[in-house]
């Protein structure tokens, strides 16, 4: 099938050049290194190497085999992660039901957050695209629900086997044989249950930002007929709980896939998805930059951790809560592992819909892509902690020229971004209440009622 893919795209080109006029031989040329720059770097696959499925494809999506896939389930998770009457357990009785899942990971935001760092309890208002959210007064700053690093985004979670900066979620992957980090009492603890990083992160986040999923909790908002419906076989008295509700969460997360990007598009044969300088960007990404040595497969992220130098979050210029420098989360794959091979290394990120938030690394130290490109052609760390021992070999003076660090950040700025996100957002929860935030800023500035 690879190889019939392959062959089905060099006839679509070959009859695009046949209806081209003569002084379009530039757009045919780069098609064709294009081609051959993507043959290259999957070891010869091709475009089916780095083909996203479509979202009802559910088939075709790496799932977790203890939570397969179905439409209901993944109808029910998209309710449960948008809705904000699971939010019953803030510090302040008068915040209850303001946030979700989605606070921090929502559609308009490449499902990020809208900020430098996301709030879920304890936030208001929201903003333009989240850019507005802001603690709530009532809140000490220390009893924020907030993360030391940068919320990563939920897009192509499907291909990720450990999840979180540091990966600590997750049983299978890079993290078999780490039991011994799997600690009681913490989060981590959910790796017991046996699951992938997308099931064992949706479970865990539940208790992490201060959600409720039970009988009553269901009933009451009117999801009990929903777990019903997608757990038919799982005990009542066992059915509606947080590692169920986890489940349905996981399986709509690996839904959310770009597939409507340009650069898809081109994948799937609209030679006129991308333009001549996206094209250009993208032969440099799969060829000559190496970019595609980290960022590759249909999500354009290696399942694998890297030292690249970048400052932690605490060094940003905006005002941030929980984050300080002596933060075990700026050790990266450390602070899970405890090995001293894993410090300052984090996992590699997709590279989806990033101006649709803008703020790059572990720790938002860059606000444009543009500078995150040149920060790896010119391979020179910003963060003086990260130890020369444990950077990246990839990460050195890579001796792109300006029009090709822009080319570049073309293809990464426009030809990754699917514009029409939104599709994954549902038109309402059971509760009626506002998402992804609730308290009264956030309703005025989403206009709801």
């Amino acid at each position: 099938m690879k190889i019939k893919s392959l062959l089905a795209m060099a006839c679509f080109a070959m009859v695009f050049v046949a209806c081209q006029k003569d002084d379009d031989s530039t757009n045919v040329n780069l098609d064709d290194d294009l081609l051959q720059a993507l043959k290259d770097a999957s070891g010869g696959v091709g475009i089916s190497h780095f083909t996203l499925p479509m979202s009802s494809e559910l088939s075709q999506i790496p799932s977790d085999p203890n939570n397969p896939l179905t439409q209901e389930k993944v109808n029910l998770g998209s309710l449960l992660f948008h809705e904000t009457g699971l939010g019953l357990h803030p510090l302040h009785a008068e915040n209850e039901g303001n946030y979700s899942c989605s606070s921090c990971h929502f559609a308009s935001a490449g499902f990020q957050a809208g900020r430098h760092q996301g709030i879920s309890d304890g936030g208001m208002g929201f903003g333009v695209n989240g850019e507005g959210r802001m603690p709530n007064p009532i809140y000490d700053l220390s009893e924020l629900d907030v993360q030391p690093v940068r919320s990563p985004s939920a897009l192509n979670s499907a291909y990720q086997k450990n999840n979180l900066w540091n990966g600590q979620f997750g049983a299978t992957g890079l993290n078999a044989g780490t039991e011994a980090q799997w600690t009681a009492g913490t989060p981590k603890e959910n790796n017991h249950l046996g699951y992938e990083g997308v099931e064992t992160q949706a479970i865990a986040a539940l208790s992490v930002h201060r959600l409720e999923m039970n009988e009553s909790v269901c009933q009451q908002l009117g999801y009990d007929n929903l777990f019903d419906e997608v757990f038919p076989n799982v005990p009542a008295n066992e059915r509606y709980n947080k590692e169920h509700g986890g489940l349905a969460i996981a399986a709509y997360e690996r839904t959310l896939l770009p597939n409507q990007a340009p650069f898809q598009l081109w994948l799937r044969g609209n030679l006129n998805g991308m333009t001549d300088e996206e094209k250009e960007g993208a032969v440099l990404f799969f060829g000559k930059a190496g970019c595609v040595s980290c960022h590759g497969g249909p999500n354009l992220a290696n399942m694998d951790f890297y030292a690249i130098g970048m400052k932690d979050l605490h060094e940003t210029t905006e005002a941030t809560y929980g984050a300080d420098a002596n933060s075990d989360a700026n050790l990266g794959r450390y602070s899970f592992t405890k090995m001293d091979a894993d410090k300052y290394k984090f996992k590699i990120p997709q590279l989806y819909n990033l101006t649709d938030s803008p703020f790059y690394g572990h720790g938002s130290s860059f606000r444009n892509i543009r500078d995150v490109v040149d920060y790896k052609n010119n391979g020179v760390k910003e963060n003086p902690n990260a130890t020369d021992s444990q950077l990246a070999e990839e990460f050195k003076p890579l001796g792109l020229s300006d029009a090709e660090v822009d080319a570049i950040t073309a293809f990464i700025e426009n030809a990754l971004r699917d514009p029409n996100l939104l599709r994954y957002q549902p038109l309402s929860v059971r509760s009626g209440n506002c998402f992804p935030n609730n308290d009264e800023l956030s309703r005025i500035d989403l206009g709801c009622n």
